[in-house]
Parts: C-alpha cells; structure tokens; sequence
C-alpha cells in the first residue's frame, strides 16, 4: 500500500517538475519554541480563548505581542487587527421540549434529551405547536437531481432532518460522494437550507457514527453565549439537535412508526412527510453586539509583494463553561493552541532566514468554534487579493504522537497543494495519503474551507495514520481516545512533560518548506478539474 502511494506521488508530483526551483536557506522550525506558546495559550490565565470574553483579549494582545517581538509588520494596513462585527447571543431555552400529537406526549429535558439555540438576534424565540416534518437529510442539491424538501410549504413548521449525506454508509460510492462527507451533510448547511426553504425549525437528529462525535460535544458546543456575524440572511427561529434515543421515541410515536427512515432517506424519491406530531419549544436570549479581531501579520516580499502566501490558524476555543469535576477552563491546548502556536513558530523560523520574493502572511483567526466566522469575514471582506493569494496553509489541532510516517491530506484531489505537500513529505521519507475519515466531514470544519470557497488553493494537513515509532493500530487508538475524552472537552489541557511534540514539529516543519517554495517562486498552484473551487479562482 505504502509502496503504492509513494509511486502514486512521484508520478503525481512530476507534472510540476516545470515549475522554477528556487534554493533557498531552510532554517528549523524550533520545537522548543512550539512548545512554549501551546503552554501559555492553553494556560488558565487565558480564560479558553472565548471571544468577546477577558479571554479574547489577553490572547489577542498576546499574538500581536508575539509578531511584533518577531518583528513582523502589520498585515492590516497600520494595524495587526481585522475588526470582525459578531453578535453574541446568550439564550436560555425552556427546561422542556414538548412533542405531542397522535394521542402521545413526549418531555425531553434539556441538554440530557435536546439543546436549542438561535441565531435570530431577538430576545425571544419559540416553536409553538409547530408541525414537524421529516425531510430526510435535509438537501437540496440540483447538480444531484435531489430536493427533500420538494412538495411542501415550510412556513411555521419544522424540518427534522439526519446528520451527515445520503452517501454516508450506503454501499455505493455513486451517492453523493459515497462515504466522503460533501457540504450537505455539514449541520451548518441543514440550518441555511432550512431557513432558505423558510422553514420556522430545524431539529438535527444527532447520532454518533455519522456526526463523527458524541452527544457530549452536542452539549458542551451548543450551550451558553454562541456567536453570529450580522447578516440579512434568513434565519430559523430555532435550531436544536436531539439524542438519539429521543429521536427513536419521536418516530415510534409518529405516522412513520415502524418504518426504516434512514433507508427511505436515500432515495431520489424520497419525499419529506408530516410525522403527524407538533413541537414546542423556547429560547429566551440576552443579545450583545461587539466586535471580535482576527490578529493579521506580515513579512513583506521583496519583488511580488501583493502576491501571498497565507499561513492561518484559529485562536479561539470555548472559553469558560460546564464544570466537569471543579475544572470550568476549556483550556484548548490541542484545539487549537497547537495551530497558534505554529503560526508564530513558523514566523519566527522565517524571519531568520533571508526575504522571500512574495509575501509571507499570518492569520490567527477568530471564531472557528462558532462556525469559521472569522475566516468567513475574512472571505468577504480579504485584506489581499484572492487572485493574487498564491495559497492558503491552515494548522488546526496538531497532535501527532511523535514522528509520523504518513501526511494525511484532508482535501486530497482538490489541488495542486497535494503535490507540494508530497515533495517536502518525501524529503522527510514519508508518504501522502488522503483522509481516510472523509465521511467525517473535516474539510469543512476548519477555516481552509473559507479560503478555498474564495479560489485560494488551501492546504490542510497533518500526520495522523502511522508513525515511525508507533503503529497504525497505536495512532488510531491515540486519536480514538482523544476524540472521546478530550476534544471539546475542559481535559484538552498542555502537560510539558508528557505532551509529545516531535510530529508536530515535523509537519510544521514541512508547511514552512511548502510556504517558503511558494514564496520564492512565480508560480500559482491550481485547482484540479473537478473541484467545486476552480471556477471561484478563474
């Protein structure tokens, strides 16, 4: 296998064997360095990073600090800071999820059976009797031939949809992208979609394999203060998950009793169905408007200094919230002190080496946790030109445990970044592969996916599948028990004495390569044929 896809890369990287080769000084990205900003990031005196906290500020300030003392210049004009306009939205849903109808009457209670939350910048919001509505995944997707929510008229009802696409575990790689998670299967798209179709509700049913995390992470993310950017688009007055035990007690007491929902889901026929049951449900919400910052810096080019090469990582992580045995800090040492920390890791390694040709940009980005939103500001407000951003190399969660064999390319087949990825991977005498979670959705999750929406080739990946030390069974057991017990969770804490950070520092090692190659060069990386990015670049 392994033998396969280094052969699979050589070829694969020979098609850029036109492109100039520049020589140029490698300077060590300093482990010791990495190891320090995670620690004092992922430290209780920051709060958990949350924005619009004390948090926000004492990180923010700390990252501008940082590049300063690097003696990196200003990426936003005269200043390290992009404004980015949030609302904060702080609400209190009823202690009960009322669902009723067909002679039957079920009580979910609060975070053990559902959450609900708003983005509707009111001081109250409520599903009152609402009609529910099974929509199947939720989808409406012509370039499929697929709409769920064909036939009906959404107003004052509510959608209740599945979690991921009709791909997923379907034995037919021809559905949607099979098992690869596609943009329609992303809970932020269930809630746009449903709000387009002008639906008053959307309830997620959640469930563990095909969410790709528990319902721990359904309450520890979607409680306590959320933050929006101020848009005109539509919004639901509530959008909630429930568990999936309550989801199997909804559909045994509805007109759908007894039938396979799932299966009758993944047809081109399907057709969204009353389930003969109302909702009701409430959310009392204390609304803040402030602005949060994404902290932008610099190393400008010497020749092309309107072309750039942009490293991003976001700051945030979920602050203070639910005790979990007396510890109330979500200190986010993984996530996504790690990517920070690279950041000026990275930066510190460049600016000791000689001036790049283009420019070398830095953004540590706000809002990641609440749905990529400084990335997603960024993208319609950039500070540079998309056309002349050569690439985008993000840094999210790094946390191999030692030195890996593998590079894990979350993404793999969109671009041309696969193939600098592979030149540098096998200079360090490892191998490529792509995601083999795909089903997982994690494309979309991290903040390439706004830079890649705008045609910047973006980059994301990290050793994750082998390492030379430890077997593939050892890494996956590592990540399994992280995924479980750690992320999102206030146990993502930095222990300076056990916390391995050898791999990290040989990816990040290997995006300061791919970066300063970028930086030297004239070159544009391109999309692949295919991408659904390409026609956003040309």
């Amino acid at each position: 296998m392994k033998f396969f896809l280094q052969f699979l890369g050589i070829i694969l990287f020979a098609s850029c064997a036109d492109k100039k080769e520049v020589v140029t000084a490698v300077i060590e990205v300093n482990q010791t360095t990495i190891g320090k900003h995670i620690e004092r990031l992922a430290s209780d005196e920051f709060l958990g990073r949350k924005p619009f906290t004390d948090g926000e500020t004492i990180t923010v300030n700390y990252l501008k600090d940082e590049f300063e003392k690097l003696g990196l210049s200003p990426g936003n004009g005269d200043s390290y800071f992009q404004d980015v306009p949030m609302v904060e939205i702080t609400g209190t849903p009823s202690e009960h999820m009322v669902i009723s109808g067909n002679n039957k009457k079920i009580s979910l209670n609060y975070l053990k059976d559902f959450v609900a939350t708003t983005n509707k910048a009111v001081t109250d919001v409520r599903l009152e009797n609402s009609e529910l509505v099974f929509a199947g995944y939720g989808i409406v997707a012509p370039e499929y031939d697929w709409n769920d929510y064909e036939g009906i008229d959404w107003k004052g009802k509510t959608a209740v949809v599945l979690i991921n696409d009709p791909g997923f575990k379907s034995g037919d790689s021809t559905l949607f992208k099979g098992n690869e998670m596609t943009y329609y299967g992303r809970w932020t798209y269930k809630y746009e979609e449903a709000a387009r179709q002008g639906a008053a509700g959307v309830i997620i049913l959640h469930d563990t394999e095909p969410a790709s995390y528990g319902w721990n992470v359904i309450e520890s993310s979607w409680t306590g203060a959320r933050l929006t950017i101020a848009s005109e688009l539509p919004k639901l007055e509530v959008e909630s998950w429930i568990s999936s035990e309550s989801a199997l007690k909804m559909f045994d007491a509805s007109t759908m009793k007894g039938q396979d929902y799932k299966s009758l889901s993944r047809t081109k026929d399907f057709q969204p169905t009353p389930l003969g049951l109302n909702v009701s449900v409430s959310v009392k919400n204390e609304i803040k408007k402030d602005v949060s910052k994404n902290v932008v810096a610099m190393i400008p080019g010497t020749e092309k200094k309107d072309e750039v090469i942009i490293y991003s990582a976001h700051w945030d992580h979920l602050g203070v919230g639910k005790p979990i045995d007396g510890d109330s800090i979500y200190n986010g040492a993984i996530d996504n002190a790690s990517g920070t920390a690279g950041l000026l890791a990275i930066a510190e390694a460049l600016k000791k080496g000689e001036a790049t040709k283009r420019s070398i940009v830095f953004i540590a980005l706000t809002g990641e946790e609440q749905g990529l939103l400084g990335s997603a500001y960024y993208a319609e407000h950039p500070i540079f030109d998309p056309k002349k951003s050569v690439a985008n190399i993000n840094m999210d969660a790094l946390a191999s445990p030692g030195k890996m064999k593998d590079l894990t390319i979350t993404g793999y087949g969109h671009s041309e970044m696969d193939e600098y990825a592979k030149a540098e991977a096998l200079k360090q005498d490892r191998y490529i592969i792509p995601d083999p979670e795909a089903e997982k959705g994690y494309f979309f999750r991290s903040d390439h996916f706004n830079f890649a929406k705008i045609g910047i080739p973006a980059l994301y990946a990290s050793g994750t599948y082998e390492g030379f030390d430890k077997s593939i069974e050892e890494v996956k057991e590592l990540s399994t028990y992280y995924n479980i017990n750690n992320y999102h969770q206030v146990s993502d804490e930095y222990n300076a004495e056990t916390t391995e950070l050898s791999g990290v520092q040989l990816d990040l090692q290997l995006f300061y390569t791919i970066g300063l190659k970028l930086a030297n060069e004239d070159y544009f990386p391109k999309w692949y044929d295919g991408s659904e990015f390409k026609a956003a670049r040309e």
